[in-house]
C-alpha cells in the first residue's frame, strides 16, 4: 500500500510538471513587433502569511521591488515614457521615470522599490508606458521581490501585462 501512495504522488506530480512545462512552452511564443504600449506590473511592499483558522493572526513581511524593463530587440532602441507608481488604492505615489528614458537595443532600465518603503502596499503597482519609432520585439517587464532578513528568504517575481489606455 505504502509504494502505491508513492506511485499516486509521483504520476501527480509528473502530470503536473508535464502541464507546467506545456504551459511554458505556450508562453514563450513569439509576440508580434508593436510599436508602443501601456503595461500594468503588480508590485508587493509587503505580504501577509498566517493561519487565520487557528492562530486568527496574520504576519506581514515587508519586501523590496527590483523592476527590471529590458528591450528585446536586437536591432531597435525604445523609449520608456513614464513609469507610474501606485498603491493598493489606486492613488499615484510617484513617478519613476520623469523624462523618457531611451534603451538601446538589449538594454535594460532598473527601478527600485526599497525595502522600508511600504507605502505602496500588498496591491500596489507600476503602470508602464513606452515606444518606438517603428514596431519592435516588445520588452519584457518584471519585478524581482525580495526579503532576506533574519535567515529567511522570500523571494518570487512578478511579470507585467499590456492593457488598453
Amino acid at each position: 500500500m505504502k509504494y502505491q501512495k508513492f506511485g499516486w504522488t509521483l504520476l501527480c506530480v509528473f502530470g503536473f510538471a508535464l502541464f507546467s512545462a506545456s504551459t511554458v512552452a505556450i508562453a514563450q511564443e513569439a509576440r508580434p513587433l508593436v510599436k508602443a504600449q501601456t503595461l500594468y506590473l503588480p508590485i508587493y511592499s509587503h505580504m501577509l502569511y498566517g493561519n487565520l483558522g487557528r492562530s486568527g493572526k496574520v504576519s506581514s513581511v515587508q519586501l523590496s521591488a527590483l523592476v527590471s524593463i529590458r528591450n528585446t530587440d536586437s536591432k531597435r532602441p525604445m523609449r520608456v515614457i513614464s513609469a507610474r507608481y501606485f498603491d493598493t488604492h489606486g492613488k499615484q505615489l510617484s513617478e519613476r521615470v520623469p523624462s523618457p528614458v531611451v534603451l538601446p537595443p538589449l538594454g535594460t532600465l532598473e527601478l527600485f522599490v526599497e525595502l522600508n518603503d511600504a507605502t505602496g502596499g500588498s496591491g500596489a503597482n507600476f503602470i508602464i508606458k513606452w515606444e518606438a519609432d517603428q514596431a519592435i520585439n516588445p520588452p519584457l517587464v518584471e519585478s524581482l521581490h525580495a526579503n532576506m532578513d533574519s535567515g529567511k528568504a522570500v523571494i518570487f517575481m512578478t511579470q507585467s501585462v499590456p492593457i488598453a489606455d
